[in-house]
């Protein structure tokens, strides 16, 4: 058995940008009323002919581009969404065909705003056990074409995009696996707190109960997270929390305790894009040089279900 890297990112965004300030044109608020409340400024949206297939395959050419690999080197293909319309085919089947892949093994993960982590760490079980050599994970959803954009308090969270991570096997000997155990779990009894449901599907949630147990719970279990893979929060260079809420973001990386990170505050200018915050988060403050290469990031998702997975990895 053998650990796993990240060894490239890569993400994408549609160009529409729908600022606070279009909301207040299309519902009761105003961008003081969105800002003061969940810190967002803008967010990106796409068009009815921008599929999720189609973001998820634009972050994941960038990813392989950045590895320096082909389509054909991936033998398995990971799609966290939940914004996946059609039962089949899937979207990891739709990008593996999209980048011209050969036989990949393809799997959609949906496990709402923490689908990332848990398909990043699928990725890592199936490489450590010998499944899988070379995996693409990404994480990308299309909230636009779920939200309730006459309800003020959920359509002004929502936005689209995509991220995706190469994963590939650790080199002989190496002593510090880049990707380190998860650490998973959820509350079931609460899982109707976040909903994707309906004909046609749409978005809802109980807010304050959300914020309370993400506030409270989820510190403890992230320090956790921190414990399992023998790190000290201090250690960390960067912690990537699923981009909620800068309301939820700013209080549960204070009390996680990691004093000399770089916090990941995407949300502002992209909105909540459930499973793609996670991977376009890091992938940006990796672009932008704001972490080294080999520092370690904490990356922890929760949401729906009131579900939750996280796990440090090494920057590439």
């Amino acid at each position: 058995m053998t650990g796993s890297r990240i060894v490239a990112l890569g993400h994408y965004q549609p160009a529409q940008v729908l600022t606070n300030d279009d909301l207040a044109a299309m519902v009761d608020t105003s961008d003081e009323w969105i800002t003061s409340r969940v810190g967002i400024k803008t967010r990106h949206v796409g068009g009815p002919g921008e599929p999720v297939d189609e973001m998820a395959a634009h972050a994941a050419a960038k990813a392989l581009a950045a590895a320096g690999l082909q389509a054909g080197d991936i033998d398995l293909v990971l799609v966290a969404t939940s914004t996946a319309i059609d039962r089949s085919p899937s979207m990891s089947a739709r990008v593996a065909a999209r980048l011209g892949m050969g036989s990949p093994a393809v799997m959609d993960i949906n496990v709402v705003c923490s689908g990332f982590t848990h398909a990043l760490a699928t990725a890592d079980h199936a490489i450590r056990a010998g499944a899988a050599t070379r995996a693409l994970v990404i994480g990308a959803d299309k909230m636009a074409d779920i939200a309730d954009w006459t309800d003020r308090t959920t359509c002004v969270l929502l936005g689209d995009g995509a991220g995706a991570a190469v994963v590939v096997a650790e080199p002989e000997g190496t002593t510090a696996p880049g990707i380190g155990p998860v650490l998973w779990g959820s509350v079931p009894e609460m899982g109707n707190a976040v909903r994707i449901e309906g004909t046609p599907p749409r978005f809802a949630q109980e807010g304050q109960s959300v914020y309370r147990w993400a506030t409270t719970t989820l510190p403890p279990i992230a320090r956790q997270v921190c414990e399992k893979a023998g790190v000290a929060p201090e250690e960390l260079g960067a912690v990537v929390l699923h981009q909620a809420n800068l309301r939820i973001i700013e209080p549960v990386a204070r009390k996680i305790g990691a004093v000399n990170a770089v916090v990941a505050r995407d949300v502002v200018d992209s909105g909540n894009t459930s499973a793609a915050s996670i991977p376009m988060a890091l992938s940006k403050l990796v672009e932008r040089g704001e972490v080294d290469s080999g520092a370690l990031a904490l990356l922890f998702g929760f949401g729906g279900n009131l579900s939750y997975a996280g796990q440090v990895v090494r920057c590439p």
